[in-house]
């Protein structure tokens, strides 16, 4: 592998000394040479902050409707910018829901299916993708990323983000579930995280770019330390005056819940409340460094969530509010997420909404436009946003379509959106959306197929509780299905599935690790 522990961690980084000006040291210094370049040809150019959460419900923020959430500076984001009632993340998983992210394409375009990639995977995101990261930087953009990544480490750790076009990476390679948990601590001063996690695999690593700088990660010394390296970042690029994305791919709310002392046994909502409370923290601490930095007014800051909650966890798990289900299925609370636009110097605050249909695959063409880039030259699914961003246009999307986790070309869509109708054509329950009083949401609900398929009017059903086609199919329903099938059918006919990532197996060699040739692995995967 490798992946290793450095002799001298990066300042700032664990096991080194406190964080300095220069966070990243060195690379800084190449990465802004080969970008000086182009600063004539990008100095107008906007800057972009895209906050990501991880497994956040639908009704979870205070703008939202949670009566007892603790989300200030995301509720001042909403109320001085534009959210979004109806919009949607590609899938109710993460991998696939983080690929069409950063690609603009269908999940099932890139081969992330079914499931989610593990610390052994040899898949992962094809290098052949071409990220947002990848868009912006050909365009003088300054580009990293913290957090989350969940989309392949690799052989030689090919699939993380240094490779896929971000300059600079400080986060966990995946899910932090994805190690043993029970003896580590996610709360100080020392309450140990709730559950156990997964088993028989290393120890969740912290990695910058490639190289392993913690492992376990201290899970209350996390966010701080991100937050600190997006600081740091965004002064640096402000005094070079090299336009950015910062990719902030938060840890929260996802189980098991941790935060830093600041924001433990703070909220009303116990350990969830918590983490939600030290995330919401995080964009008030992004959105203070572009004002401090002078930034404010040509940064768009976008925040969303990758999938619905895992109501599996119950009070730990996150809520839908008044959604159906939640993660792993195709109903509203699998896909539906809140999302928050704002940017001073060209949204124009007053609590604006927009009820117009939206997806995280509409981001990459999005950013592309606004940054004056030119497109990949593939198959996109997503849209240009910028008449809904900046006026009362209307969205160019006016279909989603809602693939399970496990997409396969025979079923294809499990459910498709238009306007304000919904057709189920498959339903499933999920292990993710288990203990909820509806038994369509849990995991031992069987595929059922449903021919006519189930129609709901999303306006006026959000909750899809009353089946449209119950006392029978009329003229005008009749034309809505006929519209939605044709949709259906030629959206289907351009889909192409391309070889899955997460079928290529596991290999435990693959398994990040701080000691390459520790035994007994991988318990033996030890350093701080």
């Amino acid at each position: 592998m490798v992946l290793g522990v450095r002799a001298r961690y990066r300042r700032g980084l664990p096991g080194g000394s406190a964080m300095g000006q220069r966070v990243l040291g060195v690379p800084w210094a190449v990465a802004f040479l080969a970008l000086l370049a182009l600063r004539g040809a990008a100095a107008a150019a906007p800057n972009f902050v895209l906050v990501l959460a991880d497994d956040l419900g639908f009704g979870d923020l205070g703008s939202y409707g949670h009566p007892s959430s603790a989300t200030p500076h995301l509720d001042w984001m909403a109320s001085r910018g534009l959210r979004f009632t109806d919009f949607y993340s590609s899938s109710s998983v993460c991998s696939p829901s983080r690929a069409a992210l950063l690609t603009g394409r269908f999940q099932m375009r890139s081969g992330v299916y079914p499931g989610v990639f593990s610390p052994g995977s040899r898949g992962g995101l094809p290098l052949s993708e071409v990220t947002i990261a990848e868009v912006l930087k050909a365009a003088g953009y300054a580009t990293a990323m913290v957090g989350k990544w969940h989309l392949g480490l690799g052989m030689n750790a090919s699939f993380l983000p240094i490779h896929q076009g971000f300059d600079h990476f400080l986060g966990v390679p995946y899910s932090h579930d994805q190690g043993p948990c029970q003896n580590l601590t996610c709360f100080p001063p020392d309450i140990k995280c709730f559950g156990t996690c997964d088993q028989g695999v290393v120890p969740v690593p912290l990695l910058w770019n490639q190289s392993i700088v913690q492992q376990p990660v201290s899970f209350p010394d996390l966010v701080p330390l991100y937050n600190k390296f997006s600081r740091n970042f965004i002064a640096d690029c402000a005094r070079q005056g090299i336009p950015f994305l910062l990719y902030y791919a938060s840890h929260h709310t996802h189980y098991p819940q941790f935060a830093s002392q600041e924001y433990t046994g703070q909220s009303q909502r116990g350990p969830f409340g918590d983490a939600l409370a030290e995330f919401d923290g995080s964009v008030g601490q992004l959105l203070q460094a572009l004002k401090d930095n002078g930034l404010a007014n040509t940064t768009l800051v976008f925040f969303t969530s990758d999938n619905g909650p895992s109501t599996l966890r119950m009070a730990r798990g996150g809520s839908s509010g008044l959604l159906k289900c939640g993660k792993g299925t195709t109903y509203e609370g699998g896909m539906r997420e809140p999302a928050v636009a704002y940017w001073p110097g060209r949204i124009t605050p007053g609590e604006r909404v927009t009820h117009e249909l939206a997806s995280t695959l509409d981001v990459l063409p999005t950013l592309t436009a606004l940054a004056g880039a030119a497109l990949p030259k593939v198959a996109l699914d997503g849209y240009d946003l910028s008449p809904v961003l900046f006026g009362s246009g209307k969205s160019p999307r006016q279909t989603m379509f809602f693939y399970p986790p496990s997409p396969d070309p025979l079923h294809g869509p499990f459910a498709v959106r238009f306007g304000k109708y919904k057709a189920h054509y498959f339903t499933q329950g999920s292990l993710h959306s288990d203990t909820t009083p509806d038994e369509a949401c849990h995991g031992l609900t069987p595929l059922t197929p449903h021919l006519p398929p189930l129609l709901f009017d999303l306006e006026s059903d959000p909750a899809e509780n009353y089946d449209l086609l119950q006392s029978g199919v009329g003229p005008e329903l009749l034309q809505v299905l006929k519209e939605i099938e044709l949709h259906k059918v030629l959206f289907e006919q351009r889909m192409e599935f391309g070889e899955s990532q997460i079928r290529k197996g596991r290999d435990p060699a693959l398994q990040p690790c701080c000691v390459p040739n520790c035994t007994p692995k991988p318990s033996c995967c030890h350093c701080s």
